[in-house]
């Protein structure tokens, strides 16, 4: 049985040790955050840190994956406190998600290794494909993320997963709290 360390908790699969890491994760260990990307026909949705290294999970075995430090977007920053997360949302290159965790996870291995990417080096990096389009302003998200890494910029975060309604149209002015005489009859 394949034993490995996800967002640094110790897991053991008892699996197919052939089975690709992808499905371990999202069916096994219910970290769904991970998208799959078409079995085969990769296009990064699947990408998870393995020993900090950004490689697509549904290329990589359980077996394969024994005895190394995983990390998925859910163990990136569970309140999306990353860098990387902060600057996607702030420079709106996100559309519909489904390839972001995939993205997000690249570009954090890049961060790691170089704070102040280049475009070219961020072309190079984040090879994931993006249906919607986000590449122009990716570019700046990832360079953002590095400035805000080296302290040199800081991003007015979103608010954390789980907050109310009202507290988050506090914290950011463009989200109203219907009143109660403008609800919709019925409700």
């Amino acid at each position: 049985m394949p034993r490995m360390t996800v967002n640094n908790r110790p897991i053991e699969f008892d699996l197919d040790p052939d089975m690709p890491l992808l499905y371990a994760l999202r069916e096994a260990a219910n970290l769904t955050g991970t998208k799959s990307c078409g079995g085969g026909d990769c296009v990064g949705a699947c990408m998870v840190l393995v020993d900090g290294t950004a490689l697509r999970s549904c290329r990589i075995t359980i077996a394969e994956a024994e005895g190394r430090f995983i990390t998925t977007i859910e163990g990136l920053s569970r309140d999306r406190s990353h860098p990387v997360q902060q600057a996607l949302v702030a420079d709106q290159a996100i559309q519909c998600g489904y390839c972001t965790p995939g993205i997000t996870i690249a570009a954090a291995a890049l961060l790691q290794r170089n704070v102040s990417p280049t475009k070219e080096d961020i072309e190079a990096a984040i090879t994931n494909m993006c249906r919607c389009g986000v590449y122009p302003r990716l570019v700046e998200a990832i360079q953002r993320a590095g400035r805000v890494t080296q302290r040199s910029e800081s991003i007015s975060a979103a608010p954390a997963p789980g907050i109310s309604a009202e507290d988050a149209a506090e914290t950011v002015p463009a989200l109203r709290v219907p009143s109660d005489a403008e609800a919709p009859e019925g409700e």
